[in-house]
């Protein structure tokens, strides 16, 4: 296995090559991001109808690309106040372009956040924790920063693929033995890279996280945002959960 420094090192690789790959790609970011990711669509949906219930007042969206989900936001709530990080400085200038102010729209590492603890109603992420090295310190940042909830948009791996290829990963995770087949796969470098797609990405599940949020909230709500079976856990590739403090 890796050393810390040798882990470290992969990070700082990782992160430079997604850096790389959004710098090389921003123009057709969109173009190539609206198709795939309908379920984000879906999931937005489904946050802004809750938000009225839960009287929510400003947002704070992590790993933001352009800004759809902060445009999507004030269109359905014009007094909303809205911020959201993004990292790649290529991404964020497309989102000023399409009006979003730099207040909006902010250089920031999801991993260790600048704000303080209950700095915003509701904090929200759409199909960006597979690409962060540390999703489950994005998370609990997440909680951290949030007031009212938290709503998750992402993968679940667990439920991806065949339905042999989705038992064999399902017990594997519950013989404890997931991250090191995890790491043989992808020859030790804990991630895939896909230049023509999704970029760099890791292997990812909302339901990793399930139970720091359930510690964190009083309620956990959850739903699949693509087609799935009755148990999420084992059939859908994508989820959507809202975490109610």
């Amino acid at each position: 296995m890796q050393s810390r420094q040798e882990g470290r090192t992969s990070i700082a690789n990782a992160v430079a090559i997604q850096r790389s790959h959004y710098r090389d790609t921003a123009g057709r970011y969109d173009e190539t991001h609206a198709g795939a990711d309908g379920e984000h669509e879906f999931a937005l949906a489904f946050m802004l109808s809750t938000m009225g219930l839960l009287r929510i007042e400003s947002l704070l969206d992590v790993g933001s690309g352009t800004g759809r989900a902060l445009l999507g936001a004030k269109r359905a709530y014009p007094n909303l106040s809205v911020m959201g990080i993004e990292p790649s400085p290529e991404l964020r200038a497309i989102g000023h372009g399409k009006g979003l102010s730099e207040a909006e729209l902010v250089d920031g590492d999801a991993q260790r956040m600048s704000f303080a603890d209950g700095s915003f109603d509701i904090v929200c992420e759409f199909g960006a924790l597979h690409h962060i090295p540390d999703p489950h310190q994005a998370v609990s940042e997440m909680l951290r920063v949030a007031s009212k909830a938290i709503f998750i948009s992402d993968n679940n791996n667990f439920g991806a693929g065949s339905a042999l290829g989705r038992a064999a990963k399902q017990v594997a995770r519950a013989m404890g033995l997931w991250k090191l087949i995890d790491f043989a796969k992808t020859g030790g470098k804990g991630y895939t890279f896909d230049p023509l797609g999704d970029g760099l990405a890791y292997s990812y599940s909302v339901f990793s996280d399930y139970n720091q949020i359930a510690r964190r909230c009083r309620s956990v709500h959850l739903l699949n945002t693509v087609p799935s079976g009755i148990n999420l856990y084992r059939s859908a590739a994508n989820v959507a959960l809202l975490g109610i403090k």
